[in-house]
């Protein structure tokens, strides 16, 4: 990966876990993951055009399940302290948006790494 290239996902990241923190401030436990696996979709879409990849939206929402899948697998307590947090009122607008920016962080790190493989040659 380049350091343009990394400059270009470091920003696609950034922007779309700022953007899945937005949707994990809902106090609705289950309403975050939904969130996520939306936001993580358009990621993977932009994160393959930096590396000249073309996906369609139905590969790219399965590359994103299964980044969140693994993110989450690495930090089970981070994602049931996110959606319990949810329960507690005021707790789980502050919490919530914390864990999914770091989460989605790490997922999309995963994904661009992916994508450099694939597609970068």
């Amino acid at each position: 990966m380049t350091e343009e290239q990394k400059s270009k996902c470091s920003k696609i990241i950034h922007g779309h876990a700022v953007a899945a923190a937005a949707g994990n401030a809902v106090p609705v436990p289950g309403v975050g993951i939904a969130t996520d696996v939306i936001t993580m979709t358009t990621m993977a879409m932009a994160l393959a055009s930096v590396f000249g990849g073309n996906i369609a939206e139905e590969v790219a929402k399965s590359m994103a399940i299964t980044a969140i899948k693994r993110t989450m697998l690495k930090q089970p307590i981070k994602t049931i302290a996110k959606e319990l947090s949810k329960l507690v009122p005021g707790l789980g607008q502050v919490v919530a948006p914390t864990v999914s920016v770091a989460m989605l962080e790490a997922a999309g790190w995963s994904l661009a790494t992916d994508m450099d493989r694939k597609f970068g040659g």
